[in-house]
């Protein structure tokens, strides 16, 4: 087999082919085997009818068809693999010749993966920089473990607030005649959050117990219920039940209902740790962020729209894992955004087109430093996939498939790179703070650690608190 290889514009590449006629005639043999295979040929059992025969039954032009579809496709296949092609589409071929007794001679055109020159990409001049923690911080951590460990308690001697359990019963009227959910014997509610209509719970505050009111409402144009906007109703309502948050006091005794800690002061110390870990962990994130950003704009890369439209794709798949976390569907989704499914593609191509090149960047830097990861550590998280999604097939058969097992493969390759860039400016800076991961921290602490609700509280107090991001497959 003889190829000559043409670069294109736009990181195309096309690959002349010359194979030798005798492999034609072997594949043709093959071809009528096949087909003899896949249909009836009176006399004769499947897969043994001579070629002859065949071709006298389907047609010589059908056979001819076959064989060479299989031996274009095997000969691509062999000049990818060989020459270390990395095609990003299926070819296009262009057949200049294909005649039993000549050489079959063709054109392959292949978009391929973009050539990256990388810039700088480690003597960037910007540092890590760590939010500073002080009390208020460790103070509102506290204030919020206190309001987890708080308990409801009747409060008969009081007028309803904002943030009170309570159960009315209601009987309402939609420009005065009865509707469906207009009325209830035994509604909960929590005053402030606003369930029902927009205005319905400013009517039960201040209300005591055994209370009877009865008022008016108008649902504003915009509410989220469309047949509901612009509604005039009245309401006949009845305080039944009204319980109050009694929160615990912050002292010692409260410090050690929640976990191993002596006393108020151990707590806030321990409190104080975790929330110095969080933004170190958090620092390290936009370093990287940074650092990924830099080589990408320090990178030439010609972007070819397939690899935009494959990030796009990705795009999707992180958006449908997130929302499956949540229990909602695309289809859902789209309703609820009144977007089409071209809208929501093309509302992600301006950060697809930024990630694309951030991702062969980080590719080509990740080539550079030899990071590798075994199949095993691959297989490894394709079985956490099968118990994070067990109640979701089809993205645990995504995960199982060859893009999916690639998709994981290369993220852990970009990931380790960047480590690998943090790691080593560290070392030769080490007047800077060590931004070691949050999860590392834990594991080398040897003293006690704050409690699952309290550790969870530092998170809700540190909304900045980064989760690792999703990364495209290869491309």
């Amino acid at each position: 087999m003889q190829t000559t290889n043409t670069p294109l514009p736009k990181s195309r590449l096309q690959i002349e082919f010359e194979l030798p006629a005798e492999r034609l005639t072997r594949s043709l043999d093959d071809a009528a085997r096949r087909l003899s295979q896949q249909h009836r040929i009176p006399g004769f059992r499947p897969g043994k009818a001579p070629r002859a025969v065949v071709e006298r039954v389907l047609g010589a032009p059908t056979v001819l068809d076959e064989a060479v579809d299989h031996l274009i496709d095997g000969a691509v296949r062999e000049a990818v693999r060989e020459q270390e092609i990395v095609p990003l589409d299926s070819p296009e071929v262009e057949i200049t010749q294909a005649e039993e007794g000549k050489p079959v001679t063709f054109k392959a055109t292949l978009q391929v993966r973009p050539e990256i020159k990388l810039g700088d990409f480690e003597h960037f001049k910007f540092k890590p920089e760590v939010d500073a923690v002080d009390e208020t911080m460790v103070e509102k951590v506290v204030d919020e473990l206190r309001d987890s460990e708080a308990h409801l308690e009747p409060m008969d001697d009081r007028e309803a607030r904002v943030g009170d359990y309570v159960i009315v019963a209601f009987d309402g009227t939609r420009d005065g005649e009865k509707f469906v959910g207009g009325s209830s014997e035994q509604m909960p509610l929590i005053l402030g959050e606003n369930r029902l209509y927009p205005g319905f719970e400013d009517h039960i505050v201040g209300m005591r117990k055994g209370d009877d009111t009865e008022f008016d409402l108008a649902i504003p144009e915009d509410f989220v219920v469309e047949s509901m906007r612009g509604a005039q109703m009245h309401f006949k309502l009845k305080l039944k039940e009204l319980r109050g948050k009694v929160v615990p006091e912050a002292n010692d005794e409260f410090a050690r209902s929640i976990g191993r800690f002596t006393d108020m002061n151990h707590l806030k110390v321990e409190l104080r740790k975790r929330l110095e870990a969080n933004a170190l962990d958090r620092a390290r994130h936009e370093f990287a962020d940074k650092i990924v950003e830099y080589a990408a704009d320090n990178a030439t890369i010609e972007l070819p729209d397939i690899l935009i439209d494959q990030e796009v794709d990705v795009m999707r798949d992180e958006m449908r894992a997130a929302m499956a976390r949540q229990g909602i569907s695309e289809e859902a989704y789209l309703k609820a955004t009144g977007k089409t499914d071209e809208e929501m593609r093309e509302s992600f191509r301006p950060q697809a087109e930024k990630r694309a090149k951030s991702l062969l960047a980080l590719s080509e830097i990740a080539k550079v430093k030899a990071v590798e990861v075994s199949d095993a550590e691959v297989e490894a998280e394709v079985e956490q996939a099968r118990v994070r999604y067990a109640s979701n097939r089809s993205m645990v058969q995504y995960f199982e498939s060859e893009r999916g097992r690639t998709y994981i493969k290369s993220t852990f390759r970009r990931s380790r790179a960047v480590e690998q860039l943090i790691d080593e400016w560290l070392a030769a800076h080490p007047e800077a703070p060590r931004l070691v991961h949050l999860e590392d921290a834990e594991h080398s602490s040897s003293g006690d650690a704050p409690s699952e609700s309290a550790a969870e509280s530092v998170g809700a107090a540190d909304p900045g608190n980064p989760t690792p991001a999703n990364s495209a497959a290869d491309a």
